[in-house]
């Protein structure tokens, strides 16, 4: 259910503005994205697991106000940012 480090590797290598960035809102954003996309999975077969629904729900809002905050701040990398992870349908 956790991420792997050889995962969060990649997520920073792909998402990262410069070679030393591993906090930027991007990549914060992309590393949220994969947990939240695997605790979905674990959730459709534990559905009484409600104790990871509510580490669910807090992913999602902590994954929405930097999606706030990115695009208060660059509207263009916003929409980008949102078409690679394929957030919005």
């Amino acid at each position: 259910m956790s991420i792997t480090k050889e995962r969060k590797t990649e997520l920073v290598s792909e998402f990262q503005n410069s070679s030393t960035d591993t906090g930027s809102p991007d990549v914060q954003i992309a590393v949220l994205t994969h947990r939240i996309n695997a605790l979905t999975e674990h959730l459709r077969e534990h559905n009484k697991d409600h104790a990871g629904r509510k580490g669910l729900l807090m992913m999602v809002s902590r994954r929405r106000r930097l999606l706030d905050y990115v695009k208060k701040r660059d509207p263009g990398r916003y929409v980008d940012l949102i078409t690679r992870l394929g957030i919005r349908k």
